[in-house]
Order: C-alpha cells, then sequence, then structure tokens
C-alpha cells in the first residue's frame, strides 16, 4: 500500500532528521490506519496522493497548527512547541482525540501543500550567492520561485556562524545559524547588494501577518525547536526588510523575467521542484534556458538551486547546490547539505 510505505519512509526521515516525536507519531499512523482507526478517515481519498506532495507532513502540520492556535489544548501538554513534552503513549491517546473531534476540518486543511519556508536553507542559498559574487561582483536581482512566505529573499540579513568564530552576515541579526558551513572555506567577498527581492508562489503566505506566522509555523516540526526560533527571527527580519511576493505560477513568473544592463540577475529555488508537475518542470527549465541564451557579459543570468537528487532510483536522495552562469552557461556543483540547509559542506567546484 503506498500511502503506508510513504508515512513509514517519512517516519524514517524524521528520525534521521532528529524529529522522534514526529517519527513515533508517523508509525502509530500507519498502525492506525492499517486497523481501519480513525486516520483511515481523515486521509480518505488521499491514498493515491504522490508521494512528493508530502501527504504525512501535511497531516502533521495541519494538526500542529491546531495546537499552535490553541484549538488543542489536550494534545499541547506533549508539544514542545507549546511548552508540553512528548509522551508516546499519551500523547498518541490526545493526538487520536484531534482526530476524531476535528476531522472535517484537518481534511480541508490537508488540501495545502506544506509551506516551511525553511530558513536553514538559507545556508545553501546565500553561500551559493557568495560563491557566484566570486566571478560575477554585480549587484543583484534577486528572484525565487516557490518562495512560500518569501523568507530566504532575505538570506543576506541573517547571520552564518561558522566553527573558527567568524561568520558572514551582519552579527547582531535575529536569524543565527550556528555551525552553518563547512568543507571549502568561501573568499572573503564583499557582500552582494541585493537590489531587488522578487518571489512568486501559487500560495504565497504573507509573513507580516499572524495568520501566516501561524501557517509557517504550523510546518515546522513540533520538537525541532531550534527551526522555530530560526523561524520567528525571519519573521523579525521580513517585518523591516520588503520583498515583492507574487501570487503567480513558477512558469508564469519566469516567463516575464529579462535580464539588466549593469546587474546579475539571479533565479533560485529550494526544496520547491517537486511540487512542479513535470511539464511544468520541463518549462520552467526550457524558460530560464532561454532566459541564459538572451544573458551577456554586462548582464549575465544565473541559475542557483538547492534541490534534492537521486542519482538512480535505488539510491537515496542527496541535497546538491547547483549554480548555473550565463552566458558561458556553465553549470557547477558547489556543495551538498541536510534537507532542512544545515550543516552544508562546500566543496571544489565541478561541472555537471
Amino acid at each position: 500500500m503506498q500511502l503506508v510505505e510513504r508515512f513509514q519512509q517519512q517516519a524514517l526521515a524524521c528520525e534521521q532528521l532528529g524529529s522522534t516525536l514526529y517519527a513515533d507519531l508517523l508509525r502509530r499512523l500507519v498502525d492506525d490506519y492499517e486497523l481501519g482507526g480513525v486516520s483511515s478517515k481523515v486521509l480518505a481519498g488521499h491514498e493515491d496522493d504522490p508521494g512528493l506532495s508530502a501527504l504525512a507532513l501535511r497531516l502533521l502540520g495541519s494538526v500542529h497548527r491546531l495546537v499552535l492556535a490553541g484549538e488543542a489544548p489536550e494534545l499541547a501538554t506533549f508539544y514542545p512547541s507549546a511548552g508540553g513534552e512528548w509522551d508516546p503513549v499519551l500523547g498518541w491517546e490526545a493526538f487520536e482525540k484531534v482526530l476524531r473531534a476535528r476531522g472535517a476540518e484537518l481534511r480541508v486543511l490537508l488540501a495545502q501543500p506544506p509551506q516551511t519556508n525553511e530558513v536553514g536553507r538559507a545556508t545553501a542559498l546565500y553561500g551559493g550567492l557568495l560563491r557566484l559574487a566570486e566571478s560575477v561582483p554585480l549587484p543583484v536581482r534577486l528572484l525565487e520561485i516557490g518562495s512560500s512566505a518569501g523568507l530566504n529573499l532575505r538570506a543576506d540579513h541573517f547571520r552564518y556562524n561558522l566553527e573558527d568564530g567568524t561568520g558572514f552576515g551582519p552579527a547582531d541579526s535575529p536569524v543565527q545559524l550556528d555551525q552553518a558551513w563547512s568543507g571549502r572555506p568561501m573568499k572573503p567577498v564583499p557582500a552582494p547588494r541585493i537590489v531587488e527581492r522578487t518571489g512568486s508562489d501559487p500560495a504565497p503566505v504573507n509573513p507580516l501577518s499572524d495568520e501566516g506566522a501561524l501557517t509557517l509555523a504550523s510546518y515546522v516540526w513540533p520538537d525541532m525547536t531550534a527551526r522555530l526560533e530560526r523561524l520567528r527571527g525571519a519573521l523579525e527580519v521580513a517585518r523591516r526588510v520588503p520583498a515583492d511576493l507574487r501570487r503567480e505560477d513558477a512558469v508564469s513568473f519566469l516567463r516575464a523575467i529579462e535580464p539588466a544592463d549593469g546587474h546579475v540577475t539571479v533565479v533560485w529555488h529550494s526544496v520547491m521542484w517537486q511540487y512542479l508537475s513535470k511539464a511544468d518542470q520541463l518549462a520552467a527549465d526550457e524558460i530560464i534556458a532561454a532566459l541564459g541564451a538572451r544573458a551577456t557579459t554586462e548582464s549575465p543570468v544565473a541559475r542557483l538551486l538547492f534541490e534534492p537528487l537521486r542519482p538512480t532510483p535505488a539510491e537515496p536522495s542527496w541535497f546538491v547546490v547547483i549554480l548555473q552562469i550565463w552566458p558561458t552557461g556553465e553549470r557547477q556543483l558547489l556543495g551538498t547539505g541536510a534537507p532542512h540547509g544545515i550543516p552544508m559542506r562546500w566543496d571544489d567546484a565541478r561541472t555537471v
């Protein structure tokens, strides 16, 4: 059964990434589902959802939303994000009660894709931007697809702390990304000057609203409090650093982009490619390539991505930073990172 297998895979991923709470909940959800319990009713109609649609995380995020909104106090007792402490037996009983009492509401919330806007992934994106600045030291037009709330469009206002006590970015930033980078040292180039920050998303989240902040927090795993702290810091940055966030699909947004003299036009994206259809992936690739073909030395174009790469179907995904720069079109793999960005390891660039 595909749904069961995908929930089991997600449980393993959560465990490997440090969320024992979600790993435990997902395994108990599998048992409940196979026995025809309440989860089978909440998830009815989603049995054939594609794996990359992250059904398990959509369900868990929907329940977490109720907890953070104060609408599931019986479960909040067991969620660290609400000041509680996880108990495998009592926590599951409380979770099951929420499924029974709020099943209809949860089924509506399941229609929304995860909107994590994970701030930790800025380590990959901004590090890649610094690597770009080594060869293209021009003002940056930063354009993002699948940008959710656009938090990472403010990546230059985050602090990237290194093990040797040094770092990049403002030291007093409310976003402190500890042990951000390892491997190849970053060259001491001037911080890129970002003159435009524009993002697109089919369902953008307003980070300046209480509703938007709740949506973003709900998709952070409740026992990963460091991620919640980073998110809250990024929301503070968003209140003072403007960005233009548009309700637009990736393909339509990309079609409107043109190179600009005296600037490097950077299209970046992180862990969103899986949510595009195959047709839209192909169209987006073609549009970006055509944009690059119009680039010149005075108006260069770059594509910077942090996405999972699976070398073969039998191998696990690994998350890579790839930078392509036009007019040469050279495409390089710069480094690898964890799904949430930290830790991020930089290597000597190699052509891919």
